[in-house]
């Protein structure tokens, strides 16, 4: 399943809701988002047929919760990535974005106790 990116922004609210929410409510939760409530509907309605999120009657409107788990959508998207660019080798798509990023000490030894961790577990 394809999730475009203005769609995106309403499934990470609909990942951060811990209970079924409006239109209304996913519309006031995206701050600093210039949409209509109308726009919203219409992404939901492409989230429902894609059988990403589901929509249940609540008296006169709907309520709509996730179908697909944040860490999955995230792991197709990133597997798809490296699948697409770097032949599914994972090393290389880690040395480009090293090489093309100013990575922190923080973030180098962080990576360094994830490939250790990573190690140790096989």
């Amino acid at each position: 399943m394809k999730i475009t990116g203005a769609e995106s922004l309403i499934m990470e609210v609909l990942w951060a809701a811990d209970r079924p929410v409006s239109a209304e409510e996913i519309k006031a939760a995206l701050t600093g988002e210039d949409w209509n409530e109308a726009t919203v509907r219409t992404f939901l309605t492409r989230l429902v047929k894609k059988k990403a999120a589901s929509q249940t009657k609540d008296g006169r409107r709907f309520l709509y919760r996730p179908l697909v788990k944040r860490g999955d959508y995230v792991h197709a998207e990133s597997k798809g990535l490296v699948d697409r660019l770097f032949g599914g080798q994972i090393g290389p798509f880690f040395a480009h974005f090293a090489q093309r990023e100013n990575l922190t000490d923080e973030e180098i030894a962080e990576l360094k106790r994830l490939v250790e961790e990573l190690s140790n577990g096989r």
